[in-house]
């Protein structure tokens, strides 16, 4: 047979006889005490692992070479759209030479190709990024292998042929 306690407990946790009244549910029981606070650690430590292993990622992909291949081409693309004829550009691309010197890439750093940049900063990768201008690029540009900076001259604009 239950105890007095343990039976009025019973009682109160299970209605018995509704009657148009509102059944009392006893939610704080006392072998419950602690269960609240346990959920609410265990959740907030899972979120924390979350979070520390997100930061973790995006601080790993910051200084990455594909970040660096896509930052690069799209300022090279930009400058070639607003740049005029005659005008010579030199870009600062020590980070991105000392990056792909890490990752052994021994090929060009940028390529461009009609109105494609490409910047490839390793042998699997690189980064294509198209510009609007029209212009002609001076043959003899540097492709920043041997100095830290990427320099070329707009010659002018391309003559459009009709066809």
């Amino acid at each position: 047979m239950l105890s007095k306690k343990k039976e009025k407990s019973a009682l109160l946790s299970v209605p018995r006889d509704i009657g148009g009244k509102i059944p009392h549910y006893n939610f704080f029981e006392k072998n419950r005490r602690g269960t609240i606070l346990v959920e609410n650690i265990i959740f907030i430590v899972l979120n924390l692992v979350f979070l520390t292993i997100l930061f973790l990622f995006l601080f790993s992909k910051m200084g990455s070479a594909a970040v660096l291949e896509e930052r690069y081409a799209k300022q090279i693309a930009l400058l070639i759209d607003s740049a005029k004829p005659g005008m010579d550009v030199r870009l600062n691309m020590e980070d991105a030479v000392e990056k792909a010197n890490d990752e052994n890439w021994e090929g060009k750093i940028v390529s461009i190709q009609d109105n494609i940049v490409t910047v490839q900063l390793r042998e699997k990768g690189g980064y294509s990024y198209s510009f609007f201008n029209n212009v002609e690029l001076s043959k003899e540009y540097h492709y920043a292998r041997d100095g830290e900076n990427y320099e070329f001259k707009i010659e002018g604009y391309k003559q459009n042929e009709i066809k």
